[in-house]
Formats: C-alpha cells, sequence, structure tokens
C-alpha cells in the first residue's frame, strides 16, 4: 500500500538542466526521482509545483509523490541528503491527509525572487546567485514601474510563447499578479537589490523578462510610465531583455 507525501525542495540549479526531468540530462527531479527509486527499490512518480529553468535555484520547491506506507520518511530525508548534496536538499517531508494532493494543481500561488547586485565590481561570492549590474541603478523608478503589473493581466509582452501542434489554440498566458516589489536588502551586500514576485502561476520566462524590463527602466533606457504600455501592446518584441537565470530562485509555494 502506498501513501500521498509532500516534501519542500531546495537546490542550486547551476550545473543542472532546470526541474523537469530530460533524458541524458541532470535535472533536479531525474536526481531526486533516481535517488528515491535506489532507497526505497520501487518506481515513484512525483510532480513538481513549478518548472524551473536551466541555471534557476529553488528553496521552497514542492513535490508531491506516493510512498509505500511503511517509509520512514526521517531516514529518508536523511538517506537522500547524504546522496544528493550539496546540490540538491530536501528541507522537510510529510505525510498529507489529502490523498489527492498535488504539488501543482492545488498551488494557490508561486512566490520567486530575484537578486542584482549593483554595485562597481564584481563579487565572486554572488557571482552565482545574483546578477552583477555595475552601471547605478534608480531604484525609486524600477518600484515605481512595479506599479502596472499588479492584478490580472495578459503577460504576452513577458512570455516566451509555447510551442503548440499546428492548428491548436494557444494556450491563455493571462496571469494574476498579487505582489510585485523591489527593495535593498538591509544589513547584507551593499547593493544588493531584491526583487519579489507572487502570482497565481507563471509562464515561460515571464520573471526573467519582467526583471530585465524593470532594470531597463532602473537603468534610464526606458521610463517606468513605459511598462503599462508594454503590458497592453501584447508583444513579445516589446521587452527585449531578459535577466539571467542565476539570480532566480523559488521561494515559495502557497496551497
Amino acid at each position: 500500500m502506498s501513501r500521498r507525501a509532500r516534501m519542500t525542495v531546495a537546490y542550486v540549479g547551476t550545473d543542472l538542466h532546470g526541474f523537469a526531468e530530460a533524458e541524458g540530462l541532470p535535472t533536479v527531479m531525474g536526481e531526486l526521482r533516481r535517488t528515491l527509486e535506489m532507497i526505497v527499490r520501487l518506481p515513484v512518480a512525483a510532480v513538481g509545483a513549478g518548472r524551473t529553468d536551466a541555471g534557476v535555484h529553488g528553496w521552497g520547491q514542492v513535490v508531491s509523490l506516493d510512498l509505500p506506507e511503511d517509509t520512514d520518511l526521517g531516514d529518508l530525508q536523511r538517506r537522500l541528503n547524504k546522496v544528493l548534496a550539496p546540490t540538491i536538499s530536501v528541507r522537510d517531508v510529510a505525510w498529507t491527509d489529502d490523498v489527492e494532493f498535488n504539488a501543482r494543481y492545488n498551488a494557490q500561488w508561486r512566490h520567486y525572487r530575484y537578486h542584482v547586485l549593483n554595485s562597481a565590481v564584481p563579487d565572486p561570492f554572488f557571482a552565482s546567485t545574483a546578477w552583477h549590474v555595475p552601471q547605478p541603478l534608480q531604484l525609486w523608478a524600477m518600484q515605481l514601474a512595479c506599479d502596472p503589473l499588479i492584478g490580472e493581466h495578459d503577460f504576452t509582452s513577458f512570455c516566451r510563447r509555447p510551442k503548440v501542434p499546428e492548428g491548436a489554440t494557444q494556450p491563455s498566458l493571462r496571469r494574476r499578479v498579487m505582489r510585485a516589489d523591489w527593495r535593498l536588502v538591509p544589513d547584507d551586500h551593499p547593493g544588493l537589490l531584491r526583487f519579489e514576485i507572487r502570482a497565481n502561476a507563471f509562464c515561460h520566462q515571464m520573471v526573467r523578462s519582467i526583471v530585465g524590463t524593470l532594470v531597463d527602466v532602473g537603468l534610464g533606457k526606458i521610463h517606468a510610465g513605459d511598462v503599462r504600455g508594454i503590458l497592453l501592446s501584447q508583444d513579445r518584441r516589446a521587452a527585449p531583455t531578459v535577466a539571467p537565470p542565476h539570480g532566480l530562485v523559488l521561494w515559495e509555494v502557497g496551497y
């Protein structure tokens, strides 16, 4: 007999080809499932809350899976972390009372963070977790430019349109953003900026495209007031700057 479990997974995506499994490539789910099956000696089907791209990190990724009901979850967590460390870590694992719980479809929102190191010189300790932008950024303008993003909108301008079979209907790129803001991280490295965004769901490259556009605002390449027009244009060419993946982290998933 099996029972539904839920785990929270953290990972550094630098040397991984994203979260979802890909044949012949190291991915978060591929490494996690392989190690799980090695420990429980049974096939394991697992579902993640979000598909992060290659190079993107995770702190609060949630995975749902079925395990034999006699599994010692504490021992499983210890054994997983022994094999997967230091790149992947199972932060917690517990049984769920909902036998139908699905990490992806039951999620109410996803929360991402993006870090920008705005300093004249690079810092090697942030090289894999923050986008280094040496030119001075106007933080107030970047914050002002977040306002048009709040609410439910068609984010076509900020999303890579998914490939669909010929003749098939393109999926909707409407998303509901609940929070979007920038701040200087206090008591940390000088010049470290943090962007936080929470939405019911995200489409491909949405966060990185938004960050790239807002950094363009901070650099004075475009005005904060231009962001609303970019959003309403529903034209991918209107937001061409895509922030690099290594500054992005899936921080939390809400249920």
